[in-house]
């Protein structure tokens, strides 16, 4: 049984970190040479000397014109990314893209190229990037593209850097665009997404006079001070909030709920729940799954169980986030059995299974049901042709090693 295991889990690591597409065998002929060139033109970057020796003359010999696209240029970006390439090389192979006259970038492509740069520091090319798109195809340069610079700045360099890096965007990169609320609330999310709060809260006292705050730039800061795990910095700045005249909305009141549902404060969080009906901002999917996962980390079974039976009543439709949600808290408090039969009812209902699904049952079946019901569920999976993710993968393989050697 282990063996059985172990081995089908090394097969679907050994073969990467592509998903195995299960409708692949209906795609046409054209579609699977264009995924066969994505494929081989990956392989070609990653495998090459750059910058050793040049990639474009490489790239020319490799790649016929006739294949270049918007689509496939996409797809090997994306190919790139997963797989942690080296930035320069993606970045020629853009800049090599770009030279094509029946090329036409999109955002997609821009963002991905300067993901792939910023991910790994080169800044310095980053701003080359934003200087040749300004240059050729302006349209491309959206908040996203800011926000995926920013952000890296602020996990990276210094606070002075992002602040000297917006003025930049604003001063010579989007300089025909008058900068507003949205691009504030980008540099703030820069900060808070890297849990710099008294950061966050520098720029916030300095800047806000220029740029007027609305609800979601204060539940960008209630976020960070949430993600910060500071449940008493939530609800001072809550409050904040609310002395500033802003009025509060679902996404507020989410932020709160999980602040508390993560520190296993379901009282408080029910609480907020009750109170959030009460004032007319009523719950949401999100909302209720918050509440369910909650419950799990209280120990809660009774109340995951009716939370989970109100989705249906409240009219919402659960989503695999809330089926999910509902598991996770079952095997929290032990019950596995009833997980399986949830899980069961999700694939009727023809919501399928993610890694999340995947995972949270491995983790619960090896703990308490053993090796069969680790197999059981291995077995569905294959059948299923699903490929779980490495950190799944690994679990498994772990597992399996772990009782081998018991044995």
């Amino acid at each position: 049984m282990l063996l059985v295991i172990r081995r089908s889990a090394c097969d679907l690591y050994l073969k990467g970190f592509h998903k195995v597409n299960v409708h692949s065998t209906r795609l046409n002929q054209t579609h699977s040479l264009i995924e066969f060139e994505v494929e081989k033109i990956t392989r070609i970057i990653n495998n090459h000397p750059f910058p050793v020796r040049p990639l474009r003359p490489t790239l020319i010999s490799e790649i016929p014109p006739s294949v270049i696209s918007t689509t496939f240029v996409e797809n090997v970006l994306g190919k790139l990314f997963a797989s942690h390439s080296n930035g320069l090389k993606a970045y020629e192979f853009f800049k090599f893209s770009l030279s094509q006259s029946q090329f036409i970038p999109s955002s997609d492509a821009f963002e991905k190229t300067l993901h792939i740069l910023v991910r790994m520091r080169y800044f310095s090319k980053a701003w080359e990037l934003f200087g040749k798109i300004k240059k050729t195809h302006p349209s491309l340069l959206t908040t996203k593209s800011m926000s995926i610079l920013l952000s890296k700045i602020a996990k990276f360099q210094s606070f002075e850097d992002t602040l000297e890096a917006f003025e930049k965007m604003e001063k010579k990169v989007f300089h025909s665009r008058k900068f507003s609320t949205e691009e504030f609330n980008v540099l703030l999310r820069a900060f808070c997404t890297q849990r710099q709060m008294k950061e966050a809260r520098s720029v916030f006292n300095k800047m806000h006079p220029r740029f007027t705050p609305n609800v979601k730039t204060m539940n960008i800061l209630l976020l960070g001070f949430k993600e910060s795990g500071d449940v008493t910095s939530v609800e001072l700045f809550y409050h904040e909030m609310i002395r500033r005249g802003f009025k509060a909305n679902n996404v507020t009141y989410n932020i709160r709920i999980d602040a508390y549902c993560k520190r296993g404060c379901l009282g408080d969080a029910l609480r907020l729940f009750e109170e959030m009906e009460r004032v007319g901002c009523f719950p949401n999917l999100e909302t209720v799954t918050t509440l369910i996962h909650g419950a799990g980390v209280a120990r809660n079974i009774a109340k995951a169980k009716q939370l989970f039976r109100e989705i249906l009543t409240r009219g919402l439709k659960p989503d695999v986030g809330a089926y999910n949600a509902f598991m996770s808290s079952l095997i929290r408090c032990g019950d596995v059995k009833l997980a399986w039969s949830i899980m069961d009812e999700m694939v009727k209902k023809n919501i399928g299974p993610d890694n999340v699904t995947y995972h949270t049952m491995f983790s619960g079946l090896r703990k308490l049901r053993g090796t069969d019901g680790v197999l059981e569920l291995f077995k569905q999976m294959i059948e299923r042709k699903f490929v779980p993710d490495t950190r799944t993968i690994v679990m498994l393989i772990k597992f399996t090693v772990s009782l081998g050697t018991i044995v």
